[in-house]
């Protein structure tokens, strides 16, 4: 979230920021409506706790001086104020929490070289590479799932029939596709990336901390009875490992990596194209994350975007890179570069990797923090993460930009070691 001492000292400039976004910012008035409330009501608790403290030294003296009435009725006007004091210290824990809950739900200041814009046309193309429009053959203008079908690697029918719409099995090679995707993920990034492989359920506070609820609640997974939540992103887990705890300076930054399920209700995506694995509700996706100091982000920042491209790259997917525009932005984002292959079956580009930059905005949410080696005190980390392999697009854009003329869909080379010798998906 927002540093609350940010919005005091310069609110103009935060809602500057802010309505870049395109937003309203009647939540960042009524943040600081609430944070003056708040002050004002501290300044008359503590005004009172300090009279209790003489009142009852008073007291206190009285006894002593044997003069018993005297003190006994300064004790009830001691009492009195007491009474005081809690009123209005359980006015403060409400404003507090209503501060709290309005802190949260605020989104996050652009970087000042994000591009102007409120929607996904106002993105910045910065590259592309691999593509021509012409260059594809009749075999390969069939989309996924019509492969899927044909090949019987792709099973939608009963998945449905299992747990329902938007989601979907992987069977024969198919399946071995998707842990071969994760495999060559996971090893060409462990050189730098520690591996490890949370929790897939989660805690509320571990959600807050990325800044998932309480805004997006709609769009996660809940377990009632146990108050977990079915992370959407192996982000959510990897940006609470270090939650209240202090990283010296020297071990910066630090890095992850991590194959998890992720599940994400896809509310409101009624009228979008929801065929095949262009959106579903379960997936599989190795990710990257980072914490590091401020001045480190700008070099993890590029150096996530190159790793997740070189994936691309090697895989021989035609890909673009887009910068967004500060209107289509994620909520805990400053920046953000998206990875978009093109998928020549369903003829679009898909996204597959979103490589962000979060500043400080969710360590602040998650405590996470590092102690300076020069100097004193701590100071709040930076978070980064972006989809080292995202598989259900780059399945399905894989199945269709390699699918040959008799139907078979040859296998790039990264990925044969992983598919048991094959050189070619035929469905047997």
């Amino acid at each position: 979230m927002l540093d609350l001492r940010l919005i005091r000292n310069d609110y103009e400039g935060v809602a500057a920021g802010l309505a870049r976004r395109g937003i309203d910012l009647a939540q960042l008035e009524a943040v600081r409506i609430l944070d003056a409330e708040l002050r004002e009501l501290t300044v008359k608790r503590d005004a009172l706790r300090a009279e209790i403290r003489t009142v009852s030294n008073e007291v206190g003296k009285l006894f002593r001086d044997k003069r018993g009435d005297e003190a006994k009725d300064l004790q009830a006007h001691s009492k009195a104020l007491g009474a005081d004091e809690k009123d209005l210290d359980a006015t403060a824990e409400q404003i507090s929490a209503k501060l709290r809950d309005q802190l949260l739900r605020i989104p996050n200041i652009p970087a000042v070289d994000c591009p102007d814009g409120f929607a996904e046309q106002d993105n910045v193309i910065l590259e592309v590479k691999g593509f021509d429009p012409d260059g594809y053959a009749e075999c390969q203008r069939m989309p996924h799932w019509e492969i899927g079908e044909d090949l019987g690697i792709l099973d939608v029918e009963r998945a449905v029939k299992m747990s329902g719409s938007m989601f979907v099995m992987y069977r024969k090679q198919g399946a071995q596709l998707v842990r071969a995707l994760c495999q060559l993920a996971l090893d060409r990034n462990s050189d730098l990336y520690e591996e490890l492989r949370p929790p897939t359920l989660v805690r509320t506070d571990t959600m807050v901390a990325t800044g998932h609820l309480p805004k997006f609640a709609e769009e996660a997974y809940e377990v009632d009875h146990d108050g977990l939540w079915a992370i959407p992103t192996a982000e959510v887990p990897l940006t609470s490992l270090g939650r209240d705890e202090v990283y010296p300076e020297a071990v910066l930054p630090q890095r992850f990596v991590a194959h998890t399920s992720c599940f994400r209700r896809e509310a409101g995506s009624a009228g979008k194209d929801t065929r095949g694995l262009l959106r579903v509700h379960e997936f599989d996706k190795v990710e990257l994350l980072s914490y590091c100091s401020a001045p480190q982000a700008t070099d993890i920042h590029a150096e996530i975007l190159e790793r997740a491209l070189a994936l691309i790259s090697d895989l021989g997917l035609p890909h673009r890179i887009l910068d967004l525009c500060a209107g289509d932005l994620g909520a805990s984002a400053k920046r953000t570069f998206d990875i978009e292959v093109y998928a020549p079956g369903v003829d679009n580009w898909l996204e597959v990797s979103s490589v962000s930059w979060f500043g400080d905005y969710q360590a602040r949410r998650a405590n996470l923090r590092y102690k300076p080696s020069q100097g004193s005190g701590t100071e709040i980390l930076n978070t980064l993460n972006g989809s080292a392999l995202a598989v259900p697009r780059v399945w399905a854009a894989l199945v269709e930009t390699y699918r040959q003329p008799d139907g078979s869909i040859e296998i790039p080379d990264p990925l044969r070691p992983y598919m048991r010798g094959r050189t070619h998906i035929t469905g047997d």
